[in-house]
């Protein structure tokens, strides 16, 4: 067997991905073109953002499956069906993207790879009544995006980290690590999508980053905001909605009493926690005291955005975070970005634009480099404080038409380098990106 020092190698490793996340919030799928280089299995990994894109998910079906979470009840028949339609969405949002942005899904794309729907996510069994098991099922179904666009697919990566004894969420530490580490300061990447989430990075240290969903990111502000205009406003626009209205703050701290909130890390949360329900009763209970609309938007918007500052004072590392980069919906929502900012001052607070990811992108980015990595097969970083630091490919394939040319360049790339010499990659270079930010 040749050792690592005298190993020959193929060639070069190009692959171009598109990586697409349909979020907690529902409101469309986000999709990324990447371009992934590598010289060889040591150099460094490099990667290049071309195209970002945003497809509006369908009126009707995400109402059903937004009725379908909320209620908790369904058929079989039901799931089979929403599986199907979830993968012609995906499908549909990737032709859309390409054209878009003229680019061919047959000449200029190697992998498609992504989340779909989720459905279901029960990282924490003890939070919940009854003899739960760990669990998660998120839908679009990759037989039809392969099948439909001719290129190799991969999903199903939540659920395969959940098979290696972690929650399945966020997933997206080492991709900020890889990003964003720094040799003397403590940065952190925080999205706020449907449900909040941050990666901690400590300085000088790629692989000691961790992460975890700090609970509602905009699930409960959408929801309310839903509720108080019967569902004509999806979301609330620049916070013009909460600024108008007083926070109560003894609401805002029962809620953030709760079970989740004081559970220590790791841990994950979703729609099956913090779900419009939940939104609405917070909005009942409030309005049956006098509370306005606006003042109910205000409260829930100050639930997510101190249930961040706490989350980063109770545990960020040792000397507090130097940088934060913002990502997500909520990133605009001057009432969560204010208060961060107020709580921590001594905080610098961007977007993660600054580094050329639109602020939307950076979860499909992630999911790009999943899908990636597992395709080349090589594990990931394993964040630190989960419950298992066992090492291993994350996702499904579901070959394509183009399955034997991907899968001869993999090949040639590797050559006869070791198998226990694959590690995961821990260094990886951003060149400019190629679309607006």
């Amino acid at each position: 067997m040749p050792s690592a020092l005298n190993h020959s190698c193929g060639g070069p490793l190009s692959l171009k991905v598109v990586g697409h996340n349909a979020g907690t919030s529902m409101d469309g799928v986000d999709l990324v073109h990447v371009h992934f280089t590598q010289d060889s299995p040591t150099a460094p990994l490099k990667m290049q953002l071309l195209h970002y894109g945003e497809y509006p998910m369908p009126k009707k079906l995400k109402a059903r499956v937004m009725r379908l979470i909320k209620e908790n009840t369904t058929t079989p028949e039901e799931l089979a069906i929403v599986n199907i339609q979830l993968g012609e969405v995906i499908t549909d949002a990737v032709h859309w993207f390409a054209e878009k942005n003229d680019f061919s899904v047959a000449t200029d794309v190697d992998l498609i790879g992504g989340q779909g729907q989720t459905i279901w996510h029960l990282p924490l069994p003890e939070l919940f009544e009854g003899n739960q098991s760990r669990a998660h099922l998120d839908m679009a179904e990759i037989a039809i995006i392969a099948a439909s666009t001719g290129v190799t697919s991969l999903g199903n990566f939540r659920v395969s980290d959940m098979a290696l004894g972690r929650q399945g969420c966020p997933l997206f530490a080492a991709l900020d690590s890889l990003l964003l580490s720094h040799p003397t300061l403590n940065r952190a990447v925080q999205n706020i999508g449907g449900i909040a989430n941050f990666s901690i990075l400590p300085r000088g240290a790629v692989e000691e980053c961790y992460d975890f969903d700090t609970g509602p990111g905009n699930v409960f502000i959408d929801a309310a905001v839903r509720y108080f205009t019967g569902g004509q406003q999806e979301y609330d626009k620049d916070g013009a909605m909460g600024q108008k209205g007083r926070v109560d703050q003894s609401v805002v701290d029962k809620v953030l009493q709760g079970p989740y909130f004081v559970h220590d890390i790791p841990k994950t949360t979703g729609r099956e926690t913090f779900g419009d329900r939940m939104a609405e009763d917070i909005c009942d209970e409030m309005l049956a005291r006098g509370a306005t609309p606006e003042d109910c938007v205000a409260t829930i918007t100050r639930i997510t955005a101190k249930s961040l500052a706490d989350a980063y004072e109770r545990w960020g590392p040792p000397g507090g975070v130097d940088e934060i980069y913002m990502g997500g919906g909520g990133s605009y929502n001057p009432n969560i970005i204010n208060y961060l900012k107020q709580r921590l001052p001594n905080t610098r607070i961007v977007p993660i634009s600054e580094i050329g990811i639109p602020v939307g992108a950076k979860e499909a980015l992630g999911f790009a480099l999943l899908t990636l990595e597992c395709f080349v097969g090589r594990p990931m970083i394993v964040p630190r404080r989960t419950e298992s630091d066992r090492p291993g490919l994350v996702g499904q394939i579901q070959p394509g038409k183009n399955m034997h040319r991907i899968r001869q360049h993999v090949a040639q790339f590797w050559g006869d380098f070791p198998e226990e010499d694959v590690k995961c990659t821990t260094e990886m270079i951003l060149l400019p990106s190629q679309c607006n930010t």
